[in-house]
């Protein structure tokens, strides 16, 4: 009864306020006005043909141009020694970031060792970040708070909104292999929540939010330092007990033994995971020999600047997210340098635009939308435009494993190795083309011999901090699992 009372006395208020924000150059669509429209719309024969056809299939797959599709060849003058086998699945999770990195990794062990096919667990540095990346979170409720965000404020706001999910940036990669190390698949297998990871998810977030009110409870009350990280230990043994529940127990120690392509016996350990990674992996790729460079080419955000992100990380105390920003060029030059010196590079894009999927082709051309419907899509604002504007962002990792170049040495397309399993494109490779590189590939790793000297200065500076919202630091892959 109060409640019906206080929405009847608050709806003459309500309207007020709606006539008031109501702008004079705002006009109502009126009925003339629809049926123009749908008049011109079939004054056209071809909008009749286009919607009988959409009205029936996908009409992201309407629009794939087939002359485009049968002209794309997958041939590359500069190619990696061997690319790695089997080609990996991700399945339903958003891991790309791991899958990607654990793929660049292996190529050098797998030749060292000679082995036919290899994987390294993807499961065990996926059980880690949601430890670490937990951990991380509630450490920020509390220094939010003790600044004074507001709960409805928009910081606290963005982290209670997605407290914790299966994306991630290169930092976090590195965070993760130093702290503990690396193991084969073997050994920490993948399990029913690794593959689909949405329920154990939905159950950790859940408790985070329930600690969240807890933390924050705490530090409107001035309790002590050393007490709000009591409680958080407490709280990170609860999120421990759900992932390990999930995704069973990592390995303290374990011994690998494997037979190499001349089918000889070998075996490794015991060994921790981390013996494991320094002794046998790290001097052959050393995560901490590689940079990460983006191209954002937003005004605001300067090349040749270095940037990090407000509350982005995944290890308290560990390397920060640091974005060396260069333009689109700089990107595409040390990906074919590093593929010309024999190593593949993880890359982060924005996997779903003008994207072909069947034939695994990532092209401007891969569909005509203005063809279907009149106007053009997804490549109408310009790449720092639809940065601003909320239609860009880098949504999944994958892997570059050779390219082909024009007769002045330039990138005119990429082969790129997914985690989608081998059914999936060209037996689970992709063919991207230099244009498309331009337009939605915004982050790039190598090994740092393969930039420039120059580019390497910018390291050293102290980076620009933008805010945790900003599109920059959407994590591969949130939103790529095929759910």
């Amino acid at each position: 009864m109060f409640s019906s009372v206080v929405r009847q006395c608050r709806l003459p208020y309500l309207l007020r306020t709606a006539t008031t924000m109501s702008s004079n150059s705002e006009v109502p669509l009126t009925i003339e006005k629809l049926n123009k429209f749908r008049n011109d719309f079939y004054a056209d024969p071809k909008n009749e043909l286009a919607q009988n056809v959409c009205t029936r299939f996908d009409p992201f797959e309407v629009a794939i141009s087939r002359r485009k599709a049968d002209s794309s060849l997958h041939v590359y003058n500069i190619k990696i020694e061997s690319e790695g086998k089997p080609v990996t699945n991700q399945e339903n999770s958003g891991r790309c970031w791991l899958f990607a990195a654990l793929n660049v990794m292996r190529l050098p062990f797998m030749k060292k060792y000679s082995l036919e096919e290899f994987e390294f667990s993807q499961s065990y540095l996926f059980f880690w970040d949601k430890i670490e990346r937990s951990h991380y979170w509630l450490n920020n409720i509390v220094s939010t708070a003790k600044a004074g965000e507001p709960l409805d404020g928009r910081l606290v706001n963005f982290l209670l909104k997605d407290p914790i999910n299966d994306g991630g940036q290169w930092d976090m990669i590195v965070n993760l292999v130093n702290k503990y190390g690396v193991v084969p698949k073997k050994i920490f297998p993948e399990s029913f929540s690794s593959r689909r990871s949405l329920h154990m998810n939905a159950l950790i977030k859940t408790k985070l939010r329930e600690f969240a009110k807890e933390l924050r409870d705490k530090v409107a009350a001035n309790e002590s330092d050393e007490m709000i990280q009591q409680v958080i230990n407490k709280q990170i043994a609860i999120i421990y007990n759900i992932v390990a529940t999930c995704l069973g127990t990592p390995p303290e120690t374990f011994t690998f033994e494997f037979y190499n392509k001349e089918k000889a016996y070998n075996n490794f350990g015991p060994l921790t995971p981390q013996e494991f990674y320094n002794k046998h992996v790290r001097p052959l790729f050393d995560v901490d020999d590689k940079v990460c460079l983006v191209s954002d080419p937003r005004v605001s955000n300067p090349f040749g600047n270095l940037y990090t992100l407000q509350c982005l990380g995944n290890v308290v105390g560990g390397r920060q997210t640091a974005y060396n920003n260069q333009p689109i060029e700089t990107l595409m030059t040390v990906v074919k340098d590093s593929i010309a010196g024999g190593e593949a590079v993880w890359f982060g894009c924005e996997v779903s635009k003008r994207f072909e999927r069947k034939n695994g082709l990532e092209d401007l051309d891969a569909q005509d939308y203005r063809l279907v419907f009149n106007t053009e899509v997804q490549i109408g604002l310009p790449k720092a435009d639809r940065l601003l504007y909320g239609d860009s962002c880098m949504t999944h990792a994958m892997v570059f494993t050779a390219v082909a170049t024009d007769d002045q040495g330039k990138p005119k397309r990429f082969r790129v190795e997914n985690s989608y399993s081998d059914k999936e494109y060209d037996k689970g490779y992709l063919l991207l083309t230099e244009l498309w590189f331009r337009e939605f590939v915004f982050e790039v790793v190598v090994d740092k011999k393969y930039v420039p000297a120059a580019v390497l200065e910018v390291f050293k500076q102290q980076p620009k901090v933008l805010p945790a919202w900003d599109p920059m630091g959407t994590l591969a892959c949130p939103i790529c699992s095929k759910e």
